[in-house]
């Protein structure tokens, strides 16, 4: 998968924007980060459910992410590290864990 196809691919999600911080590409929602993508060096970080992150930084290419919430925060090394099947799944458990974290009312208007 390419970056401009992943970038079509987050913004498909509901509700979601994106914008530019620490210049790096982020995907939000309600203001809330669940990618952050690195255009320099094609990095990218996203929340992981705890449970799978020793699963997931066992893998090459996939460690904790610098800086972000320890165990809840992966980093990829490329958009090639996993399957697209596998990283479109993730991108969208990134979100729903982002998402579970606002109020009802928030949730209730995405569903």
């Amino acid at each position: 998968m390419d970056i401009e196809t992943f970038r079509e691919f987050c913004l498909s999600l509901k509700g979601t924007t994106e914008g530019m911080k620490w210049e790096h590409l982020c995907f939000m929602i309600e203001d809330k980060l669940f990618v952050i993508a690195s255009l320099e060096d094609g990095h990218l970080s996203m929340k992981c459910d705890p449970d799978d992150f020793d699963e997931l930084v066992a893998r090459p290419g996939i460690q904790q992410a610098r800086h972000m919430a320890k165990r809840q925060w992966v980093t990829l090394t490329g958009l090639d590290v996993m399957p697209d099947n596998e990283l479109r799944d993730r991108v969208t458990i990134s979100r729903a864990l982002v998402l579970g974290k606002l109020s009802k009312k928030i949730q209730a208007s995405y569903t």
